[in-house]
Parts: structure tokens; C-alpha cells; sequence
């Protein structure tokens, strides 16, 4: 099965106090990479968010921000009378030095951090259970998105197979030919310094290592193995990216010596079609799970 790495789902959450949205996006990585952005009071919940994606995404680099608008929860809040105190009275001096009437106001003692510190009161089980199910939508949305793109990358995968398995049984008709090939040059080499009296025995010992050197049925029938392995785990396992890569590395080695042992136009132009066909392969490759 084939999911992009890329994906993108957003939750409104519309509850009885309880108001926010949730997005959830990813982009191509080639490890399992999680930030989860929350709001600094709700920090106890980010080991739950973490725990709901690992368990349900492979690979990318994967982005949730959970945004609030309203949580009616208690609030208890306290103020560090000393440490108000204190600043009031730096704030003092310092307008007396400065020969400024005015004395310190509220606003301006508020406006140090720690006089006044507040927290939200809530229980993290039951305001779990209301955040979890919206976190299910969205990452349903969020999972189609993926689903999408990855049918529409398994077409474009399959068309590529497709024109490799073209290419490999153009070169397979051609095995006769490139037999009869390597015949005729050890005749034409034999009869240009021995003339017509071409010792056949001779001949004939001459082209047998060369018909093993020049051989390409090992090649062709790996490669179709590794075809048929490829199809079979991009229809079957789950995040197949990186076997998959890795079985587009075994394709390409085998193509390369193919190339290398070519000694027919023909099959030069087949290699050129299966490079790049697996080229287009390993290309979309990136964006699978």
C-alpha cells in the first residue's frame, strides 16, 4: 500500500467551552521526525499527541499545532506580594532620580514576570477524551489527503514498471540475435588471418567463452524477479519506501550490466529507456512512506 509523505488535515473543535482548531501537516523525511506545537499549559498532553502519530505514521517530518480559542477551566492565580513590592520601590527610585512625579502604577508592576503567576486547572484524562476524538478527525483527513496522492503515485509507479517490463522483453527477443552476433564476429576475425580454411573446432572454442562473457540471461531474469518482488510489496506491506527503494537500486545495478555487456544497438537503446524509467521510478520514490 502507498502513502505519500505529504499530507495535510485540520479539525475545527466546537464544544461547550471548548473552542480551537487542529492541523496536522508532513513533508518528505526519511525518518519518523514529530513536532507537536501546544499551547504552554496544555505541555503535559504533548507525550499523548506524540504517542497517537508514532503509532500510526512511519516516516516524514510531521507538524501539530493545536490551537485554542476558549477553555473554560478554573483558573488559580497567585501574586508574589514581595516581589511586587520590591519592584515597586526600584520603580520609586528610579522616577525620583529621574525627577518624575508620578509614582508606579499597576500596570507598570504587572509588567515584571513573577508577581503575578496563574494556572488552568484541568484534569488531563477528561480533557483528553475531548481533544482525542477531534484529533481522530483530523488525522482522517489528514490520512486521505496521504491515501490520495499515494494512488496517484502508485499509477505513475506501475506505468514506470510497466515500460521497464517492456524494455527488459525488448532486450530478452534479442538474445538470439546477440548469439548469432558474437558467432559471426569470431568468423569474420578467424577468416581475416586464416582465410577460407577457418578451423570450425578453433571457431567454435573461441565462441563459447564469449557467448558466457556476453550473456545478459542472468541479468534479465534477476531483473525480472526483482519486478515481480517490487509489485508485490508496493501492493502488500505497509511504508514499503525504503524496500522499495532498495529493490529500485537492484533493478539499476542490473540494467548497468546489461549496458556494459551490450554489443547491439538495440540493446544500448532498451538500457537508455530502462534508466530512465527507473529513474522516474526512484524519483516519486521520495515521497513514499
Amino acid at each position: 500500500m502507498i502513502l505519500s509523505m505529504t499530507g495535510f488535515g485540520h479539525r475545527e473543535i466546537v464544544q461547550e467551552g471548548f473552542r480551537g482548531s487542529l492541523d496536522l501537516k508532513s513533508y518528505n523525511n526519511r525518518y519518523l521526525d514529530l513536532a507537536v506545537y501546544l499551547p504552554p499549559y496544555l505541555a503535559r498532553l504533548e507525550s499523548r499527541f506524540r504517542s497517537f502519530l508514532s503509532a500510526r505514521i512511519v516516516h516524514g517530518k510531521i507538524e501539530l499545532s493545536l490551537r485554542i480559542r476558549e477553555l473554560d477551566v478554573p483558573v488559580a492565580a497567585s501574586a508574589d506580594n514581595a516581589a511586587a513590592r520590591a519592584v515597586s520601590r526600584v520603580l520609586s527610585e528610579m522616577a525620583e532620580a529621574c525627577g518624575i512625579p508620578d509614582k508606579p502604577r499597576i500596570a507598570d508592576i504587572l509588567s515584571f514576570d513573577g508577581v503575578v503567576a496563574y494556572e488552568r486547572i484541568f484534569d488531563e484524562d477528561s480533557l483528553w477524551a475531548r481533544i482525542s476524538p477531534e484529533l481522530e478527525r483530523c488525522f482522517a483527513e489528514y490520512d486521505a489527503s496521504r491515501r490520495r496522492e499515494g494512488e496517484a503515485t502508485a499509477a505513475d509507479i506501475a506505468r514506470q514498471l510497466d515500460r521497464v517490463e517492456g524494455a527488459s522483453s525488448s532486450v530478452r527477443a534479442l538474445l538470439p540475435e546477440i548469439e548469432r552476433t558474437v558467432r559471426a564476429q569470431i568468423r569474420a576475425r578467424f577468416s581475416e588471418v586464416m582465410g577460407d580454411s577457418v578451423d570450425e573446432g578453433r571457431a567454435l572454442a573461441e565462441v563459447a567463452p564469449l557467448l558466457m562473457k556476453y550473456s545478459i540471461n542472468e541479468e534479465l531474469s534477476r531483473l525480472d524477479a526483482h519486478i515481480g518482488s517490487f509489485r508485490s510489496t508496493m501492493a502488500s506491506e505497509r511504508a514499503p519506501g525504503k524496500k522499495l527503494d532498495f529493490l529500485c537500486q537492484e533493478m539499476n545495478r542490473e540494467v548497468n550490466t546489461i549496458g556494459s555487456k551490450s554489443i547491439l544497438l538495440p540493446v544500448s537503446q532498451a538500457v537508455v529507456e530502462l534508466k530512465d524509467a527507473l529513474e522516474n521510478v526512484r524519483e516519486q520514490l521520495r515521497n513514499v512512506e
